[in-house]
């Protein structure tokens, strides 16, 4: 029997903030949520436990409901070290001495299913399994501040998680080390060394991105790798089947990438119904015209599955000879706009529990000269999108980001003239990934499309 221990019992002050690491949100879900997600969802996983401390037992509690989790059988309370969290869960399966205890750490999220394999497969051949990655940095020991040695680098190892252990070994080393009056509390697999020396651990190889979840810093690069897992969409198949009878809505899609997207749409037998300035007067910048644009589907469909804002508009100019007209305008479509949109929309996702999709582009990393106000609202699109899927999360809407390379638009090729065609996306390319993030369960994403992948 395969068991799955979340540790989760810290209370993660080093980040700074007022809850423990692991209810940190990233991608629309706490760190905690993707932790466990990896074990529900591996095959070989039979059942999970998580070790929490016991003021937060109720936010497990609802997340276990929310997601619908099927393995999670135990909530355990957690102590004051880590070494208690490990010990709880050795106690609660007592008699399961010949099953597999995974521990793994909360703050970890990203782990993937191929190194929960992996450890699970040398469970076969081994008592106790650890995980780790090669270090990329000379490792030294220190004594009052001074070099005492230099290990063989190509020896050293950076240790991670998940640590599995047969119970009755891990039981047994535990029980030797609480007799030992020095007894140091390291991670699991040091005390096995510790204090069973003849056991042998089998280290599987980890991944640089199973990274934990410590410093504020870390948010930040967590954040970057949760947009770069999300490149895995462009493997997603479009399946007409899940997509025929969704109705959609498409502001601004009469040109580029927005037409390119009514155009995919109507193919996979989505009914589509575009609004836009130039075609029946609908500006995103004014409430009214979106809620009767929405209203009027609604009407006619009786629901709204997809929601698609492509509308905005670029002068690429410098801020200082572009006119106050100019500047308010590209203010209340590129960034109004999509605040009416959203508040417009919010009804009509909350009854679907449908997907709502914004647009950003690279600029929104570092703000451009000669076109300091599309940037940052293009900037103000990505905090707007990770805020709110954060809060339309209860209600199972889904909401995500969209972030083109240089793409062939008319709006592109009015501000930046005829470029090459092979350094430029096509709006197609786009519209694709669009599709695939729409069939999708992601929420909170930025998803990058980029020139290399068409």
């Amino acid at each position: 029997m395969n068991i799955a221990v979340i540790l989760a019992g810290g209370v993660g002050t080093r980040l700074g903030m007022s809850l423990p690491k692991q209810f940190f949100k990233v991608a629309g879900k706490m760190v905690i949520e993707h932790a466990v997600d990896v074990f529900e969802k591996n095959n070989l996983i039979d059942e999970i436990a998580i070790v929490i401390n016991s003021h937060y037992v109720f936010l497990v509690e609802e997340m276990i409901i929310k997601n619908g989790w099927q393995k999670v059988k135990r909530i355990l309370e957690g102590g004051e070290e880590r070494y208690h969290s490990s010990l709880a869960a050795i106690n609660a399966y007592h008699d399961y001495k010949d099953s597999n205890l995974i521990f793994h750490d909360a703050a970890r999220p990203l782990l993937s299913q191929k190194i929960v394999n992996e450890v699970i497969g040398a469970m076969d051949h081994f008592n106790a399994v650890d995980v780790a990655i090669n270090s990329a940095d000379t490792i030294i020991e220190v004594d009052n501040d001074i070099i005492t040695a230099i290990p063989d680098r190509a020896k050293m190892r950076r240790g991670q998680t998940p640590q599995s252990f047969k119970q009755h070994l891990i039981s047994k080393a535990y029980e030797i080390a609480l007799r030992d009056k020095n007894f140091k509390a390291t991670d699991d697999c040091g005390i096995v060394r510790k204090y069973l020396p003849d056991e042998k651990i089998f280290v599987v190889a980890g991944e640089e991105v199973n990274m934990k979840l410590t410093y504020l810093e870390d948010t930040y690069i967590l954040d970057k790798l949760f947009q770069l897992r999300s490149a895995e969409i462009q493997n997603f198949k479009l399946s007409r089947e899940t997509l025929e009878g969704k109705v959609m809505i498409v502001f601004g899609g009469t040109y580029g990438i927005g037409k390119s997207i009514v155009e995919l749409a109507i193919l996979n037998g989505i009914k589509v119904y575009n609004f836009s300035r130039s075609i029946n007067s609908i500006d995103v910048s004014c409430k009214e015209d979106v809620d009767k644009a929405l209203e009027s589907v609604f009407q006619i469909e009786k629901k709204i599955d997809f929601i698609v804002n492509t509308a905005a508009i670029l002068h690429k100019e410098p801020l200082e000879s572009m006119g106050y007209d100019a500047i308010c305008k590209s203010i209340n479509i590129n960034y109004l706009g999509m605040i009416n949109v959203s508040l417009s929309s919010l009804p009509y996702l909350k009854k679907s529990k449908g997907h709502i999709l914004f647009f950003t582009s690279s600029s929104y990393t570092r703000g451009r000269a000669f076109y300091s106000v599309y940037s940052s609202t293009k900037a103000a699109t990505v905090n707007f999108v990770q805020a709110i899927s954060q809060e339309w999360e209860s209600f199972g809407i889904k909401v995500n980001c969209i972030n083109p390379e240089r793409t062939q638009t008319p709006m592109r090729i009015k501000n930046f003239g005829n470029e090459a065609e092979d350094t430029l996306l096509k709006p197609e390319a786009v519209a694709l990934r669009c599709m695939q993030t729409l069939q999708s369960n992601y929420t909170g994403q930025v998803i990058d499309v980029r020139l290399f992948e068409e």
